[in-house]
């Protein structure tokens, strides 16, 4: 089959957009000029991309999606940012994410093998890993950040500047101020430090004594009254058997927002 083939009739590229051989694209899909798509990626019905966004192998974006348009922030001036988004994600319907702007590094950067359900936004400026789920009206505002394996449920709202932790779960409508640390249950309304995310780690082999060493970490962090200079001390030295907790310690430390605790 020929790339003519692959392309509806009735979708409109520009001259200027550069497509793999194999990219389909359906029925009323806009793609604009300074757009690169990569291998086996599938743009259905009525989605729009504008550039500069560069788009990796194997994604599949769906209806009604919007990718690579302007920052939401008054402050733009129609900068030349960008928008960068890797290998197999899965984009559902009506999803919004943002290209960057010149306050931070002029790019919002999506990795690899994410799900991210309908309605779902992602803003300006914005890192977001891989393997990451984002269900139906979840919402990342300006500059947040998302680990590797992180779930953010329903309707989550994730304030700007924030850091969601690897392996980390957020509950349905849960709004998020602060950074929450990786591995970390977080709902409610408002929500609140609800243990470790348990099923998820087994659901990616983690084993039962990793899983336990997490809980003790998770009581010195949240349910042992120490400051939290103490408490990273214990972890450290804790860390020292028990590499999991690198991660965590490494978060504690780069945390600018302030802890989720």
């Amino acid at each position: 089959m020929n790339q003519s083939e692959l392309i509806h009739a009735s979708a409109v590229i520009s001259a200027d957009a550069e497509l793999a051989e194999d990219v389909q694209v359906g029925p009323f899909a806009v793609i604009g000029p300074d757009v690169r798509i990569g291998s086996g990626t599938k743009i259905d019905s009525h989605c729009v991309i504008k550039g500069p966004t560069t788009i990796g192998q194997n994604n599949h974006f769906y209806s009604f999606s919007s990718i690579g348009d302007d920052p939401q922030d008054k402050k733009y001036a129609g900068e030349p940012t960008q928008l960068e988004i890797g290998s197999g994600n899965t984009v559902r319907e009506y999803c919004t994410i943002n290209r960057g702007t010149t306050q931070d590094e002029g790019i919002t950067w999506v990795g690899d093998n994410n799900w991210l359900m309908a309605y779902c936004h992602i803003a300006h400026d914005c890192r977001v890993g891989n393997e990451i789920i984002m269900a139906n009206g979840a919402s990342l505002a300006g500059h947040a950040r998302i680990d590797d394996f992180a779930i953010l449920s329903a309707f989550s709202a994730i304030h700007q500047f924030c850091r969601i932790g690897a392996h980390s779960f957020i509950g349905a409508y849960g709004g998020i101020g602060k950074d929450v640390p990786p591995y970390i249950v977080a709902f409610g309304q408002p929500p609140e430090p609800r243990g470790i995310n348990s099923e998820g780690l087994r659901r990616r082999n983690f084993s039962n004594e990793q899983i336990r060493n997490l809980k003790e970490a998770y009581r010195i962090l949240y349910r042992s009254d120490l400051r939290l200079v103490e408490a990273r001390e214990q972890l450290t030295e804790l860390a020292t058997k028990q590499p999991e907790l690198a991660i965590l310690i490494e978060f504690l430390d780069k945390s600018e927002r302030g802890l989720f605790r």
